[in-house]
């Protein structure tokens, strides 16, 4: 039988999955070895963890249905028999109750922040994980809206040029930190006629910090403490350092 962990383990990922593009299709890989990420989570996951995904699109049931195919692919590419696999979405959100307190991972999968962060609070997630002892993996969006208070780095046209936009939101508070994924990615990207990094998030850094992280960095809080794994830079009153490599550890 299944035992929950009494202690909350939190991952906090860009993308946890070592898949690639091979003839321009994708193939399913494990979560990635780097910097100990599958070591690590595999430890922390019970024998046969019950799983339950949450989506940040709660209203595309076709992507939700691609996303749990998806997942049971990487965690059997892992070696990780999970007993069970249950997907959150509108349609399934009356079933939090029952399936939080019998889950022993919980993902929280990647999307647009805001849309995500605006469903999270309708179901009220943040309440429902204060009390939650298990592990949770927050993926890209999913590990942005972990924070306390959510920076919801603008991504989508116009969103930049939008003095309404909300760039500040309330989180889950499963951490102080705020992420942002895909630096290896996003780090040239211009949007709305502004560069990304340098015109938006380093304006928006003005007494604050943001931790940015490559593809296969994570930080793990648990016990207490908040450990930072792999490629990342540290992003605070528009000064740019990167504070980790890959194969270092820092403890933040």
């Amino acid at each position: 039988m299944n035992k929950k962990r009494k202690e909350k383990m939190v991952f906090l990922t860009s993308s946890p999955d070592a898949s690639y593009q091979k003839d321009g299709k994708w193939v399913t890989g494990p979560f990635t070895e780097k910097n100990g990420f599958l070591e690590r989570f595999r430890n922390a996951c019970p024998l046969r963890p019950r799983v339950l995904l949450i989506t940040a699109t709660p209203d595309e049931q076709e992507k939700n249905q691609e996303m749990i195919q998806y997942f049971t692919r990487v965690f059997a590419a892992s070696r990780i028999q999970a007993e069970a696999m249950r997907l959150l979405e509108r349609s399934t959100m009356d079933r939090l109750e029952e399936w939080i307190p019998s889950s022993d991972v919980v993902i929280l999968g990647g999307g647009h922040v805001p849309t995500q962060n605006q469903f999270f609070a309708q179901i009220g997630l943040r309440e429902k994980l204060s009390e939650f002892g298990g592990v949770i993996m927050g993926i890209s969006a999913g590990s942005m809206n972990c924070a306390d208070i959510v920076y919801a780095q603008p991504e989508l046209a116009g969103e930049a040029a939008d003095p309404g936009y909300q760039r500040f939101l309330k989180g889950l508070g499963l951490t102080r930190l705020n992420i942002l994924p895909h630096y290896q990615m996003v780090k040239d990207y211009t949007l709305d006629g502004l560069r990304l990094m340098e015109e938006i998030t380093y304006l928006d850094s003005t007494g604050r910090e943001f931790y940015a992280l490559e593809d296969g960095s994570y930080i793990l809080c648990a016990g207490g403490k908040e450990t930072l794994y792999g490629n990342a830079y540290r992003i605070a009153d528009g000064i740019f350092t990167m504070v980790c490599r890959d194969g270092e550890w820092i403890e933040l």
